[in-house]
């Protein structure tokens, strides 16, 4: 009897996705636990596997949008049979099952129809691609809307001198990556100023869940990483009972999973509040948008040396932006710009962090 492949529950509030990529093709030979096909839903993606060794015969062809508990493949018990001494000398023939099965017909190539031409004001043939969106970007679209309609967006703007930050990194980085085997990145140092600043400011920790406002009694951080699907937003969780070398690991763990592709839902729930590092692609200022149903969101942008002035004097120093975004629903702009103080005090000031972790 064949064995029913079917796209498995991958999350309460995921009802669809889409079948991606085939890893075997058509009458492929499967093992138990081999991969079979990914499954991009609108937060995650899934690698699925064999649930049984046997001969694979696909039903949906990738690319198409399936529902949870969908048929999309079965395998037929046995393998392909290895040829024998007598067909060593001959020439290679196809591969023939051992067992009688029923082998269900190949798809026939689905013929790919171009979308009419649209045709400018001046009669030219437009050069545009139309496809259709992802579920991943479809959910990123949904919620920066549902963000921007629902909270009272406003962003307040500080600038933080990264020179301290920088000479203890090059201090310390040699024997720190010696000892923990991950570099001392700046997202630690910002990690744990945001926790010092929540705990001074427990209004940017908190929700409006209906006619109530909830605090949170844990310091779990999302950190905005962009990868070739989208932007996702995995946790790093009790940053407050972390060292700066636990931080480090697990973002560089979350690195390897968004390369990969292989972040789950559960590593994206569950934040207090989200960390957006534009600088990395250059960006020099912004006002980043919430992520629902949080209060708070800190930006930060690309190190630039710009001329400020100490103590009477004009000097070159590295210095980065900061943008923080808050619902002014929950928070005052007293406390937003008081949270933003605290977290440029502890930039400017990393050794009382690093003595703190």
């Amino acid at each position: 009897m064949n064995i029913e492949v079917k796209i498995p529950a991958v999350g309460e509030s995921i009802t669809s996705g889409v079948l991606s990529i085939w890893h075997k093709k058509e009458g492929d030979s499967v093992s138990r636990d081999e991969l079979l096909f990914t499954l991009e839903t609108d937060k995650v993606s899934q690698e699925v596997m064999a649930a049984d060794s046997g001969v694979l015969h696909i039903k949906v062809a990738e690319g198409q949008e399936v529902k949870i508990g969908q048929v999309v493949a079965e395998i037929a018990p046995g393998q392909a049979a290895a040829p024998s001494k007598a067909a060593a000398s001959e020439p290679a023939k196809p591969a023939v099952v051992e067992k009688a099965v029923a082998v269900a017909p190949v798809p026939a190539p689905v013929a790919v129809v171009k979308p009419a031409p649209v045709l400018s004001a001046s009669g030219d043939e437009s050069r545009t691609v139309r496809k259709k969106l992802s579920p991943l970007r479809r959910k990123i679209a949904t919620q920066l809307v549902m963000a921007q309609q629902t909270a009272a967006i406003l962003t307040t703007f500080n600038e933080c001198d990264m020179t301290a930050v920088m000479a203890l990194r090059k201090e310390l980085q040699e024997e720190f990556t010696k000892k923990h085997g991950v570099k001392l990145g700046f997202m630690s140092f910002f990690i744990k100023a945001v926790v010092d600043a929540l705990q001074a400011i427990p209004s940017i920790n908190s929700r409006i869940d209906g006619e109530d406002l909830v605090t949170s009694t844990v310091y779990d951080i999302g950190v905005a990483v962009g990868t070739e699907r989208g932007l996702i937003v995995p946790v790093v969780r009790d940053c407050d009972r972390l060292s700066f070398a636990d931080i480090e690991s697990r973002l560089a763990g979350y690195a390897t999973k968004a390369r990969e592709g292989k972040i789950s839902l559960d590593d994206l729930k569950g934040g207090v509040f989200t960390i957006s590092n534009g600088g990395t692609y250059g960006s020099l200022l912004s006002t980043p948008i919430l992520n629902p149903p949080q209060s708070g969101i800190l930006g930060m942008h690309k190190i630039q040396e710009r001329p400020v002035v100490i103590k009477g004097q004009i000097v070159a120093r590295p210095m980065m932006y900061l943008a923080l975004s808050y619902d002014h629903r929950v928070v005052d702009g007293k406390e937003a710009v008081t949270f933003l103080v605290r977290v440029k005090d502890c930039i400017e000031n990393p050794a009382r962090l690093l003595l703190g972790a």
